[in-house]
């Protein structure tokens, strides 16, 4: 069995393969700093409380954008499951030509979804869109050539800043609005920060076809833990929730 974990700002997504099946998945709070054990402890006992036997798991993969984080969840892996696990990071084989100005600058979760996408859509030209904390773009060409993207702050993000740096305006839960006019204070957040995230995501990705697609659509990927609000919008050609969880298998594989 094979350990996949996608260390980002807000939780560690996991997943245990089996041969090409993901047998489980989970998700760690990592707003809290976490020792060795607390990481290791967690990692066993989720595995237990899914009837997995921790022996079983014979490598692990990790993509990590929390450098502070990463010594802790080495240590674990050696000592709860006596694994040096391996994390992608400069010079690790990927199958992708990056044409950017600094390579090292590419998160290790953006590098894992690409890896994944070119695997499932050999030849095509490729958007992949991930809604996480923040909200990355990648573009990538049928040549398999990694052309870069863009940042944005994820919805999240956006609404804890509005509740954080104004005086009346409250958290809300984030969901798809009813319409678009709002009618209280919540209603009005909610659908700023959904039609908000929505217009920048069509945008952005209009303007990529337009520089470097136009000739070729690509095929637009979603990932990511929100993309599930917007997949009514048509805005994705297709959804993939596990797709950094293949790319980090298919990595360790290309590093074997």
């Amino acid at each position: 069995m094979i350990l996949c974990l996608d260390v980002g700002n807000t939780n560690i997504f996991g997943g245990v393969f089996q041969g090409e099946n993901i047998e489980l998945r989970f998700r760690y709070d990592t707003k809290q700093s976490s020792s060795s054990d607390q990481l290791g402890l967690f990692l066993s006992n989720v595995l237990i409380a899914n009837t997995i036997d921790p022996k079983k798991i014979k490598q692990i993969a990790v993509c990590s954008v929390v450098p502070s984080t990463d010594y802790s969840l080495r240590a674990a892996c050696k000592k709860y499951f006596r694994i040096d696990p391996f994390f992608i990071q400069s010079g690790t084989k990927t199958g992708l030509n990056l044409q950017v100005k600094n390579p090292n600058e590419v998160g290790a979760d953006r590098i894992a979804n690409a890896i994944a996408a070119i695997s499932l859509y050999p030849k095509k030209n490729l958007i992949i869109i991930d809604l996480g904390t923040a909200t990355t773009f990648c573009a990538i060409t049928a040549e398999k050539r990694y052309l870069g993207g863009a940042i944005m702050p994820g919805i999240r993000i956006a609404m804890e800043s509005l509740s954080s740096k104004t005086a009346k305006l409250s958290a809300v839960e984030i969901v798809k609005p009813i319409q678009a006019i709002g009618r209280d204070t919540a209603s009005n957040i909610q659908s700023g920060l959904y039609y908000g995230q929505l217009g920048a995501m069509r945008e952005m990705t209009k303007l990529f076809i337009e520089e470097q697609f136009a000739k070729q659509p690509p095929v637009i990927i979603g990932t990511g833990g929100f993309t599930h609000l917007f997949s009514e919008e048509k805005l994705f050609d297709i959804i993939v929730p596990d797709l950094v969880l293949y790319g980090l298998k298919l990595a360790l594989e290309l590093n074997n």
